[in-house]
């Protein structure tokens, strides 16, 4: 077995390879546990491993980068046009290698550690820069209903909600 590019099905728990030689004929179809997917990437010999880039692929392209290979991600959207027939696993590692093999295809660069950490750093807070804007958005909505209209922005809400609590206050008879 002659494996020039291994293309690899990134799933849940059952991982799908597709192998192909230099002349592009499949020499390997195999699905394997994502447990045993390290250690049967280590016995092959050094090859080109194309994945799909998704959430799990920056980590597996630098395990398998350390056992000599040479990995390139593909974004999903440019491989969604090969699939044949109906999707599976299956399927998707052959259109992983036909789409590596287009001429002119676009490949993604493999994250480092840190690369990857501060885009997770940077993908939480703008999540909690999009949680802050609804909460005081459904904020102002709600006093709205009360009669009361805040500014938009955050500084006004800031200013105006502590306002709004001391005023609360004195009308409590409790």
């Amino acid at each position: 077995m002659n494996i020039a590019t291994l293309c690899i099905d990134l799933a849940k728990n059952v991982l799908q390879l597709c192998g192909i030689n230099a002349e592009g004929k499949i020499e390997l179809r195999k699905q394997v546990k994502r447990e045993m997917l390290s250690e049967t990437i280590a016995k092959l010999p050094a090859c080109e491993i194309v994945m799909k880039s998704c959430g799990g692929a920056n980590y597996q392209a630098r395990v398998f980068q350390g056992f000599g290979h040479i990995v390139k991600l593909i974004a999903p959207q440019y491989v969604k046009p090969f699939v044949k027939r109906s999707k599976n696993n299956s399927q998707d590692a052959e259109a992983i290698v036909i789409a590596a093999k287009t001429p002119g295809m676009q490949f993604i660069s493999v994250k480092t550690i840190e690369q990857q950490d501060l885009q997770s750093l940077l993908r939480v807070r703008e999540s909690s820069v999009e949680t802050r804007v609804k909460i005081s958005n459904q904020i102002r909505g709600l006093l709205a209903g009360y009669g009361i209209a805040i500014s938009q922005g955050l500084s006004k809400l800031r200013t105006m909600l502590p306002e709004l609590f001391d005023r609360a206050k004195a009308l409590t008879f409790f």
